[in-house]
């Protein structure tokens, strides 16, 4: 195909660009052969001509087609280059917000650096057992992928995630890690899965540290092994580390940290453990402080260190060894602030004292002395002698620092040691995954020996993956039987060999490390001379003589020299190793009794694995150990050998983790830095390599699929491969381009963006056809309809004119008429108003004339009344000064003539005479006042008499006076505070009358105002008249609003009730889901439990336990009692065998945890059920209520009819046992001839029996009058008080309605209140009276007994022919004067003695009901002593019936009388024997075969022959058959269970049978709420002696499990159809095309042989359908099962949906919504709609909706939002952002449309969580379900092998 053809007009390709690394342009015209310029127009509209290299006139790269953007697998692309990848990486995170890509066999994980919900359980659980090609990209496929490929091929996996300081490989690592620990599980509960990954913390508090990059960077690779077992679970886990990057100790840069660890406990220091660290901030280490960071936002380093402490615990360091560690990583940061100061130029030395050294040395448990010394002291031994010599200040600091680094990877390597001896495994590891967390390609401004050492290893892992991906192309070639050419790809294997070959990099560096001289300057110049000119990939810097750069396949990368040497030997003094080995601290000198010999300056820290055995110092010479050293370099080398060999013996999974940014922001893409990082770690060269041959594959069924559209119909053969062939023959020529295999067709690069071209325009072309067509069609039915309407408006538009003429012409005459009679009538109407004028104006004018005339009449008068008034008030005011005048004049003379009279008396009063006159009155008074004295003397003794009295009556007053005073004290509290209130009362008053003076000045204001409102007033009358008129009309409304809202009111309670019912029953629901998921994690551990005592059983040498069960109480929870019992006998046993049997090694505190937890669970359990029991009670309680007040009204009719049926029942049951009764007696009698039928005697007694059957049917006929007067007097009683309350709130009600008076039906509530009172204690005591009547009667009844007592007695001595006589004689004569005593009693209280003959009756009753039990009873004996007579005459007992006496066989002549009768007389029950228990067991149950009794049998057999069993022991009242039975029972289901659980047709029949036991247990238990709907005779199957309540809820439980478990078989069995057949299978063909798929094959969603489509799953739904119908299951239990059974459907399709980016287009939800539509339509054909299945699939139809709806406008998002109610607001934006298209007429989802629905769900509260739990299980209800089934009915057919049991 040449280049024209695809260089056209508007094609689209990328050019290079500086800031975007690549720009998208069109081609403005065609390319032509030769042009060396292409006119392109960007997309921002900008015109440009590209220039084309004229040495190679390479074209730019193709875009590929938009329906291609977005790919799962970047080798579906069809054009495979750098800016295709980059652009699609780009979409995929930048918009569709995935961060995982696959390419080839790579996964691409992009760094969001923002937490994403898409690692929870639910995640790990829908990607658990898919296929890798069938999900989206995502870290949990790989590890899925490898789990499976090692169990499937039995082959160890890797799984090597590389990448870049901070593009997550770590958190990468962890997710596969925890994907294996929950996928896989532990063999023992040993937790193995917690403590890998507990391993987490702890290897990133001590290896992990903040960089300017990453603020969680491992500064170290590891590679972790996770051993498993046979059965592929988890049983143990190897690390090894390499390459640890010590100098971070010592050193760090700026914005940089040391490790997490150091911040950790600086943090903590304040804790009392950590107080003797004496730690302080991190800013005061010198060690933590350099680089200026110490604290990383968001994150709290004391809490780090508390999970770091609970790792540790988990992982069997306990606290002693960590504190240990916390020890040596204090000395150390205490180390780092030991200050060297220089003593000459030569020396340097330790202050004395120095603070941080003692307490280093005190942590370390070494000498200050001796540490003060060798830190600046080093020995030189020679041959001959031994030297001391001082240290120059810069070199002590670098030993301090050196010995710092060597302590700390020390403990790094004890730490990972420890961690894996937690780790080991305890058996044989079987296969193992592995997981490589290893550094990235780096490259720095400066770079140095560990830069060196990383991208060394990169380059190891680099030639891995090249030779691994050539590896897979070329099976896959092969395999498809295509011709292999060899492909050209990278080999960086100069590039190893300049590195590690002999005399390479490392060889020399070794080497120059051994020369005692050796330098950084002289090693560089040794590689200069070595390999410069030499090797192309070495080169030397222009402007350097100490660096040089080596070409790795990522790119060039400059070291410096600088540091190689010292790095590389790591140098340690001896003499400070020898110091810390004389520690008396325990773990110091654990941490260097590892080392083989002395350290040396030439020693390093090895990088291997290292176990944590202990061996012994062995002295060895220092000349020959120093031969065996290694330095760093050389034991890298060593180590990345090993881990390389171990991947080649492994199949790899490749990670490749993508730094986005260098700013750690969430969800920016910089595409320099991508396109870095993608040629680093090797994506590009993957898509080189795939490029280079054949990248593009499609099996032949979805290339046809696919590109039908571009076939003629005779191309189409039946055969497809051949089909596929001709039709590429005719599109591409050049047949080099594709390839045909044995099932796909291989293209090269671009080939299949030509064919979608090809398909496009077909389509695009047909698309015009039609719409030409269409247009057409349309346009012409718009011509004839216009046509034609155009006639008939010309019709009636010229109708309508004629019809205006004729009109017209009428209007003109009808106008001259009018105009006539107008006329007259304007003139006639003008005259008439002239005169009318005339006149009025005339009466105007006289009328006013007398007005004025009237007016000046009225001003005269009114002008004389003033003048009038002004005289008279003139004289008045003159007359009123002149009489004041006159009496002030009077006033004068008189207090003149007074003072003269005043003057006189004076002088009168100093005279004799004057005195005489005053003593005379004096004589007078004073003979007055004596008398008065005489008389007070005999008042005096009057009151000293009355006083004498009253002192007799104090004291027997005084005491009622202190009460009084008491009382009166108080009354003086409560006076003080009225005292109070009354001055306050008081100032209040004086207010009053303040305001009320205001109030009266006012008064006389607004009096004066009056006048002025009178006539306003009395308009205002008037208009409040009318507006009363208003208001009454308005009142009318209201009082109509008012009903209308009373109505509402009551529909809104009824609403608010029905809402408040919902909710109870929500919360029940809840309730029941909480209790039976505790139900199933109890049984769980149960099941668990027995399997820990069968590993113990099988270890112990014990005979083998039966089933022995101790006399214990029966607890509610079954479970618990069988096991505990069972291992209680197991224990006994076990005690009772020999002491040297050997146990199982089991972990006591594993067993206390799991028995702890289970007694939790069971109290959890406990409580729900007694909240379940509260609810429901409440629930039942509401619905009695309701039930109680419908039949209130029927209950008196009833209630006498029940009375009669029961009476008559009743006596005729007497009658019977009566008659057995005598002829039992009869029987009894020593002679046959007394009591022979026809003799005197018999003839007697028959008398007396008849006579008293006569006195009883005249007994029952007065209790059967006396009820039903008592019902009628009820019943009128009832009416009449019904009636007069009816009455009596009607009177109320109309009264409140004429008069409106609340206040009267106040009082009259009041006066019925005091009504009901009265009648009340009335009523109360008349009860008092009855009690006592009771009372007197029990105590006769005790009396009576006595007495009857004494009869029998005296009966038994009486002979046998005279007992019955006595007893009936006496029976007749107590009743009769029973009754005539109570007759006399009661004869003044007639209603007195009705009561008593009511309760004497009831009594009767009670006794007839006894009788008939004992009947039962006795019935019952004599049929088993009949089986016994048989017996014994089958043994010959009969044979000597001469010598037996006459008396003893008088059964004869009754015999043949009663057997035939009893024999047809079934109770419903089966008799077995004990030791039959376990066979029925066996048979029934065991080894009961579910189909043949489903179909030739009754549903429900077996449950009813085990409770027709169970009846039999209740009816022997033997309480331990019955236990036995129902243990026995419970026990063999949970048996066939475990055994066949799997089977559904096995657990659909078990649970039915359950359910139908549970029911029956129930219907029979004798409650009265569960014998509503019973026959008479079911009621008399009812069990008689044992409660079995607490058995009905272990039955329940039981239900409850056997239901979760068929559940789980139904989601086993449709699991697999889910996906095929609700996403894949195209059940419309045509709608959906495929699209182009990379390496990662997706199943096709065309339906092959063998794949499930939607018609598999409803023909499966039928068969679980039809089979519970069989069983006979309730048909409200079957609607809880397909309820699920379509929850499981829709959460799994979903979930997929969700996880799916290819099903995520508008086709694939038309095809949801028609699937969900035949699965509606099954439901209507079985009557299953109203289960609730439908509205499980709510989410399901709305994220199929939101599939095919229009996703533009502001609109269409407010109809998604009100549309997709049942998704949440992840969900809805997941699809969204998956949603792609199929064809090139779809449109993608814009991200500000996405942005806007999220911004108008931002206020919904809901789950976070993406995927919905297809695992949850509803919470399932068993309804009562009574059987109508009568128990005698039921026969034990002889298939069922249960010959042994006995039809009773």
């Amino acid at each position: 195909m040449a280049a024209s053809e695809l260089y056209t007009k508007e094609a689209r390709v990328w050019i290079p660009d500086a800031e975007d690394v690549w720009k998208s342009a069109k081609l403005l015209k065609d390319y032509k052969q030769g042009d060396k310029l292409l006119r392109l127009e960007l997309e921002d509209g900008t015109v440009v001509e590209h220039q084309l290299d004229p040495r190679t006139m390479n074209l730019p790269h193709l875009r590929n087609p938009d329906i291609l953007v977005g790919e799962n697998d970047l080798t579906a692309l069809s054009y495979l280059h750098e800016p295709a990848v980059l652009h699609n990486l780009k979409v995929r995170f930048i918009d569709s917000k995935l961060i995982y890509t696959y390419c080839g066999i790579v996964l691409v994980a992009i760094n969001p650096y923002e937490t994403l919900p898409i690692y929870g359980t639910d995640i790990i659980n829908a990607y658990s057992g898919q296929n890798m090609g069938d999900m989206d990209p995502h870290i949990f496929a790989v590890a899925e992928e490898a789990y499976k490929q090692m169990a499937r091929d039995e082959r160890n996996q890797s799984i090597i995630v590389s990448g870049e300081s901070g593009a997550g490989k770590t958190v990468s690592a962890k997710y596969a890690m925890r994907y294996f620990a929950t996928v896989s599980g532990s063999e023992s509960e040993a937790n193995v899965e917690e403590k890998v990954l507990a391993s987490n913390p702890i290897m990133e508090s001590i290896g992990n540290a903040k960089t300017t990059r990453n603020d969680n960077s491992s500064r170290f690779g590891k590679y972790i092994e996770i051993g498993f077992d046979k059965r592929y679970r988890i049983i143990g886990a190897n690390m090894r580390t390499y390459l640890l990057e010590k100098s971070r100790v010592v050193f760090q840069a700026d914005e940089e940290r040391n490790y997490h660890i150091f911040y950790q406990l600086c943090a903590s220091s304040n804790l009392p453990e950590l107080k003797v660290l004496k730690l302080v901030s991190a800013n005061n280490f010198h060690y933590t402080k350099q680089g200026r960071s110490p604290v990383i936002d968001g994150v709290d380093d004391a809490k780090e260190l508390i999970n770091t402490r609970n790792a540790f615990t988990l992982l069997g360091i306990n606290d002693s060894y960590q504190m240990g560690i916390f020890r040596v990583l204090a000395a150390i940061l205490h180390l780092g602030n030991v200050e060297i100061k220089d003593r000459d130029s030569d020396s340097s030395i330790i202050p004395p004292n120095n603070a941080h050294l003692t307490v280093f040395c005190d942590l370390m448990g070494v000498t200050y002395q001796d540490m003060s010394h060798w830190l600046c002291h080093k020995k030189l031994i020679t041959a001959t002698e031994t030297y001391i010599k001082p240290f120059p200040k810069l070199q002590a600091i670098n030993a301090r620092d050196a010995l710092a680094k060597h302590i700390y990877a020390k403990l790094f390597s004890w730490i990972v040691d420890h961690v894996n001896k937690a780790l080991h495994a305890t058996m044989k590891q079987h296969s193992f995954i592995g997981v490589l967390d290893i550094y990235g390609f780096e490259t720095f401004e400066i770079n140095s020996f560990e830069q060196f050492c990383i991208n060394y290893a990169n380059e190891k892992l680099q030639q891995q993956f090249n030779m691994h991906v050539f590896k897979l192309e070329q099976e896959e070639y092969m395999k498809e039987e295509i011709p292999w050419t060899l492909i050209d790809f990278y080999d960086n294997q100069p590039c190893i060999n300049l590195i590690e070959a002999k005399l390479g990099i490392l060889d020399l560096l070794d080497e120059e490390c051994r020369m005692p001289k050796g330098s950084d300057d002289t090693w560089a110049q040794k590689l200069y001379n070595t390999h410069l000119n030499k090797c192309d990939l070495f080169q030397k810097p222009r402007l350097s003589n100490r660096a040089f750069i080596i070409q790795h396949f990522a790119d060039k990368v400059e070291y410096q020299c600088e540091g190689f040497l010292e790095k590389n030997k790591d140098t340690v003094y001896e003499e400070q190793i020898h110091v810390l080995k004389l520690s008396k601290f325990e773990l110091l000198v654990e941490l260097f009794q590892d080392e083989e010999q002395s350290v040396s300056p030439t020693e390093a820290q090895t990088g291997a694995r290292t176990r944590l055995s202990v061996k012994p110092l062995k002295a060895r010479a220092t000349q020959s150990s120093r031969e065996h050293k290694k330095t760093v370099g050389h034991q890298f080398r060593n180590s990345l050998q090993l881990l390389m060999e171990t991947l080649n013996a492994t199949t790899p999974h490749y990670v490749r983790c993508i730094k986005p940014n260098d700013y750690k922001y969430p969800f920016t893409f910089d595409p320099r830095r991508a396109v870095q990082q993608l040629r680093a770690c090797g994506v590009l060269e993957t898509i080189r390599i795939s490029a280079a041959g054949f990248p593009s594959r499609w099996t032949y069924q979805e290339f046809f699929s696919r590109y039908r559209v571009l076939m003629k119909q005779k191309d189409v053969l039946s055969d497809r491969k051949l089909t596929c062939r001709n039709v590429l023959e005719k599109l591409i020529k050049d047949k080099d381009k594709y390839q045909f295999g044995k099932t796909k067709i291989f293209f090269r690069a671009g080939q299949v963006a030509y064919l979608e071209k090809l398909r496009a325009d077909k389509l695009r072309a047909a698309c015009i056809r039609i719409q030409k067509t269409i247009r057409c069609w349309l346009l012409r039915k718009k011509y004839l309809r216009m046509r034609s309407a155009a006639i008939t408006i010309q019709r009636h538009v010229r109708g309508y004119q004629a019809r205006c003429l004729a009109k017209f012409l009428r209007r003109t005459r009808a106008a001259i008429t009018i105009q006539k009679f107008q006329r007259m009538y304007v003139a006639r109407q003008r005259y008439r108003r002239m005169q009318d004028a005339s006149l009025i104006i005339q009466c105007m004018l006289r009328g006013y004339v007398a007005r004025q005339k009237y007016q000046q009449m009225v001003r005269e008068h009114k002008a004389v009344i003033i003048q009038k008034m002004v005289r008279g008030w003139l004289a008045r005011q003159w007359y009123k000064r002149s009489l004041e005048a006159i009496v002030y004049l009077q006033c004068c003379v008189r207090r003149m003539r007074a003072k003269r009279e005043l003057k006189k008396l004076k002088i009168e009063a100093r005279s004799v005479e004057h005195y005489k006159k005053l003593n005379i009155g004096m004589e007078n008074k004073i003979m007055q006042l004596q008398r008065k004295v005489d008389e007070q003397h005999k008042d005096n003794k009057n009151l000293h008499d009355r006083l004498t009295n009253l002192e007799n009556t104090y004291s027997s007053e005084s005491e009622k006076l202190r009460n009084e005073v008491d009382r009166l004290r108080g009354t003086e509290e409560e006076a003080r505070v009225n005292s109070n209130r009354i001055t306050s009362l008081l100032e209040e008053l004086a207010k009053l009358k303040k305001e009320l003076e205001e109030t009266q000045r006012e008064k006389k204001t607004i009096e004066e105002y009056a006048d002025k409102y009178k006539v306003e007033t009395e308009q205002l009358v008037s208009e409040l008249k009318e507006q009363n008129t208003l208001l009454k009309t308005e009142k009318e409304d209201l009082n109509r609003l008012i009903l209308e809202q009373a109505q509402e009111m009551k529909e809104k309670m009824e609403k608010a009730l029905v809402e408040e019912t919902k909710q109870i029953e929500c919360e029940l629901n809840e309730e029941r889901s909480r209790y039976q998921n505790l139900l199933t994690e109890h049984l769980h551990l149960e099941a668990r439990y027995e399997d820990l005592k069968e590993e113990m059983t099988l270890t112990m040498v014990i005979p083998k336990p039966g089933h022995r069960r101790t006399d214990s109480t029966h607890s509610s929870n079954e479970s618990e009692y069988t096991y505990n019992s069972e291992f209680a006998e197991r224990e006994e046993e076990a005690s009772r065998g020999p002491e040297d049997v050997p146990k199982a090694p089991l972990d006591m505190s594993l067993f206390l945890k799991l028995q702890k937890r289970v007694t939790e669970l069971e109290q959890d359990k406990q409580s729900l059920q007694n909240e379940l029991d509260r609810k429901e009670e409440q629930i039942h309680r509401i619905k009695a209520t309701e039930e109680e007040q419908r039949n209130r009204a029927r209950g008196a009719e009833l209630e006498y009819e029940s009375l009669k049926r029961q009476e008559l029942e009743s006596e005729n049951k007497k009658l019977k046992n009566d008659l057995n009764e005598l002829r039992k007696v009869l029987s009894e009698k020593p002679t046959a001839a007394i009591s022979a039928p026809g003799s005197p005697a018999y003839k007697v007694l028959l008398d007396q029996l008849n006579a008293s059957n006569e006195e009883l049917e005249v007994r029952k006929e007065e209790v059967l009058i006396l009820r039903s007067q008592l019902v009628s007097q009820k019943e009128a009683m009832q009416h009449k008080e019904t009636m007069t309350e009816a009455m009596f709130y009607a009177e109320d009600l109309q009264k409140m309605k004429d008069s409106g008076e609340i206040t009267q039906a106040y009082l009259g509530l009041k006066e019925v209140n005091r009504l009901l009172e009265s009648q009340l204690q009335s009523q109360r005591k008349g009860y008092e009276n009855e009690a006592e009547v009771l009372r007197g009667e029990l105590q006769s009844l005790k009396e009576e007994n006595n007495r009857q007592q004494q009869l029998l007695a005296q009966n038994l001595q009486l002979p046998p022919e005279a007992r019955i006589e006595a007893s009936l004689q006496h029976e007749i004569t107590r009743l009769t004067n029973e009754n005539l005593y109570f007759e006399e009693l009661y004869a003044e209280d007639p209603r007195k003695y009705q009561f008593y003959r009511i309760s004497l009756y009831q009594r009767i009753i009670d006794l007839m009901e006894q009788l008939e039990k004992q009947d039962k009873t006795v019935r019952k004996l004599k049929k088993q002593l009949k089986l016994f007579a048989k017996k014994i005459g089958e043994m010959g007992v009969f044979n000597q019936v001469e010598n037996v006496s006459p008396g003893q066989i008088v059964d004869e002549p009754i015999r043949p009388v009663n057997i035939p009768r009893k024999e047809k007389d079934f109770q419903g029950m089966f008799e077995y024997k004990k030791d039959d228990e376990v066979k029925l067991v066996k048979n029934l149950i065991l080894e009961l075969k579910p189909r043949g009794v489903a179909v030739n049998l009754i549903p429900g057999l077996p449950a009813y022959i085990l409770f027709m069993c169970l009846r039999h022991a209740d009816y022997l009242n033997d309480d331990q058959k019955v236990r036995s039975l129902l243990t026995s029972t419970i026990n063999g289901i949970k048996k066939i269970l475990k055994k066949r659980g799997d089977d559904f047709e096995t657990v659909s029949f078990w649970l039915s049978n359950t359910c139908r036991f549970l029911h029956c247990l129930k219907q029979y238990s004798g409650e009265e709420g569960f014998m509503k709907h019973n026959t008479t005779r079911q009621n008399e199957h009812c069990l008689t002696n044992f409660d079995l309540a607490e058995y009905r809820q272990v039955l329940s439980d039981l239900a409850i499990q056997i239901y979760q478990q068929l559940v789980k078989v139904m989601d086993s069995i449709l699991q697999p159809m889910i996906v095929s057949g609700m996403l894949e299978h195209e059940t419309i063909q045509g709608v959906s095309g495929v699209k182009p798929t990379g390496l990662r094959k997706r199943t096709s969603s065309i339906a092959d042989e063998g794949t499930y489509t939607l018609d598999s799953i409803l023909r499966q739904l039928s068969a679980f359908h039809s089979t519970m119908c069989q069983h006979g299951m309730d048909p409200e239990l079957i609607k809880q099962v397909v309820k699920q059974m379509f929850y499981i459907i829709g959460a799994v399709t979903l979930n997929n949906l969700l996880l799916r980016k290819d099903m995520c287009s508008w086709s694939k939800g038309m095809n949801i919504r028609y699937n969900v539509s035949q699965l509606e339509e099954w439901l209507r054909d079985k009557n299953l709609m109203t289960s609730g299945a439908k509205e499980t699939l709510e989410p399901l139809i709305q994220a199929a909706q939101l599939l095919q709806v229009k996703k533009k406008t502001d609109e269409d998002a407010e109809a998604i939002c009100s549309m997709c109610n049942a998704l949440s607001t992840a969900q809805i934006v997941k699809v969204l952002n998956l949603y792609t298209p199929v064809n090139e007429f779809e449109e993608r989802v814009s991200v500000t449309f996405i942005r806007t629905i999220q911004i108008r769900l931002r206020d919904r509260k809901e789950s976070p969580q993406l995927l919905m739990d297809s695992k949850q299980i509803f919470p399932v209800t068993f309804p009562f379900n009574p059987s109508s089934l009568s128990l005698e009915t039921i026969q034990i057919p002889t298939s069922l092998n249960l010959g042994f049991l006995t039809r009773v």
